[in-house]
């Protein structure tokens, strides 16, 4: 169809999820994306772009990857769906349950499925509140989660979301979640003070879970000081409270392990994951829960588990999973984000050398970002009417990337997760274009800085 009719048709018929209504209707879509190819994407004009957001921190293997659609078409040929509702199951599911948990850390080996992340960490609080009625724990309904962190839009992972933006919307939706201060600026010690004034504020013994992210993604790439997790950890065995690690973005390879958490050596009792388990090519999420708690929920729970999804256990999902999978574990794509990622952070710490408006800058894994601020030595935050990431993301989009900007409370943070199949050569075109990208934007602010 022609690009004219199309830009009026998403005008008027489709609303965008996480966009400004106002804006798309003035200007209509930002690009229509027709084609991806490896680390590309080609809009309708035949604009070629560096997915370096793995479109939503998802796509791993990269785009238009034959075997994942093989894999789904030869499952919809035999079965396309079957409901997993009342123990009916399909060999797909089965074999995805069983293949995640050899690869999850030791001691998790049993697998809810659901369609998506929100999907994911609202069913991980559900099975948190339900493991601690069914031993005679009611009051144990809490949940504790971080400031900045973000856990999806439904209605539990909306509230346990720790960015007060999502929560105008609609309000939160869900009582009994709290939030921790986070460690990312104000160190482990500060952080577990808070996180513990939270806990005995609120009494643990009506604590059910606290929930985070390995590494902080739509909060801005924030990672956790090294001890961090581990202080959770012996903070809630202390307490007899779960701790619940939401893997969404950073599990199947994003940050050089399997699973994030791992780069801390900790083992969480819940793992919420999504995204790169499909490569984003079907819709696919799940929990997986420890040895300890499917034990309980096999001892005590009586009756039905009212709760599941329609395409909990999709099989052609789960066929797309599994070929997924062996993609990341043939092609070495977890070892590679591992050491492409030392290859991005170096490009970044260039970027800081050159450029006087880049201040800190990280990666783990291909899991990275880049801080702007007026003054590095003083970590003075740029005026928020400068709009400087935005500026930003809309230059390197003139380039030829795709990455996204983080705004939230003072912060001026361009984010990174390129697909796990990018090479040091496609790494340096991406860091070049966007010291182009800030240089353009910081030679536009002279006169104000000045």
């Amino acid at each position: 169809m022609e690009l004219e009719k199309l830009i009026e048709l998403d005008k008027k018929h489709f609303i965008h999820p996480t966009s400004s209504i106002q804006q798309q209707q003035a200007n209509g879509p930002k690009a229509i994306i027709k084609k991806g190819e490896g680390i590309y994407l080609t809009d309708k004009n035949d604009n070629v772009y560096i997915d370096a957001m793995s479109s939503l921190w998802n796509v791993n293997v990269g785009h238009g990857r034959e075997e994942l659609v093989e894999a789904a078409a030869e499952q919809m040929k035999k079965l396309a769906f079957s409901s997993t509702f009342s123990t009916f199951s399909n060999e797909p599911a089965i074999l995805l349950a069983e293949k995640i948990s050899s690869i999850a850390p030791k001691g998790l080996n049993a697998v809810f499925f659901t369609s998506g992340g929100s999907e994911s960490n609202d069913t991980a609080i559900k099975l948190a509140r339900h493991y601690w009625r069914i031993q005679d724990k009611p009051e144990k309904r809490k949940i504790i989660g971080l400031n900045r962190a973000y856990h999806g839009v439904a209605a539990a992972s909306t509230s346990a979301t720790g960015i007060p933006e999502f929560w105008s919307m609609a309000g939160k939706m869900m009582v009994d979640i709290y939030h921790a201060d986070n460690p990312y600026g104000n160190g482990t010690v500060k952080a577990i003070q808070s996180l513990r004034s939270v806990i005995e504020s609120e009494g643990p013994e009506t604590v059910a879970a606290f929930i985070a992210e390995p590494i902080q993604g739509a909060g801005g790439v924030l990672i956790p000081p090294k001890d961090y997790f581990q202080e959770v950890r012996n903070l809630c065995d202390d307490y007899g409270i779960l701790f619940i690690a939401d893997e969404v973005i950073t599990g199947f390879g994003r940050t050089g392990k399997w699973f994030g958490i791992e780069n801390y050596g900790v083992t969480p009792d819940v793992i919420s994951f999504a995204k790169g388990v499909s490569s984003g090519y079907i819709q696919l999420g799940g929990v997986i829960v420890s040895d300890q708690i499917h034990d309980v929920l096999k001892d005590k729970s009586s009756g039905t588990l009212f709760h599941g999804y329609t395409y909990s256990g999709h099989p052609t999902a789960a066929a797309v999973g599994l070929k997924n999978i062996e993609i990341l574990e043939e092609e070495e794509l977890v070892e590679n984000s591992r050491a492409m990622g030392e290859v991005m952070l170096e490009g970044f710490n260039k970027l800081k050398e050159d450029l006087d408006i880049v201040g800190d800058v990280r990666a783990i894994g291909l899991l990275g970002a880049v801080e702007l601020v007026e003054d590095p030595a003083l970590n003075k935050r740029f005026s928020r009417d400068l709009q400087v990431a935005p500026k930003v993301i809309e230059a390197l989009h003139q380039r030829g990337v795709i990455c996204r900007a983080v705004t939230y409370e003072d912060t001026d943070i361009i984010c990174f997760s390129p697909p796990l199949i990018i090479n040091k050569k496609q790494i340096e075109t991406m860091t070049e274009k966007l010291h182009d990208a800030i240089k353009e934007v910081r030679n536009g602010l002279s006169a104000t800085l000045k």
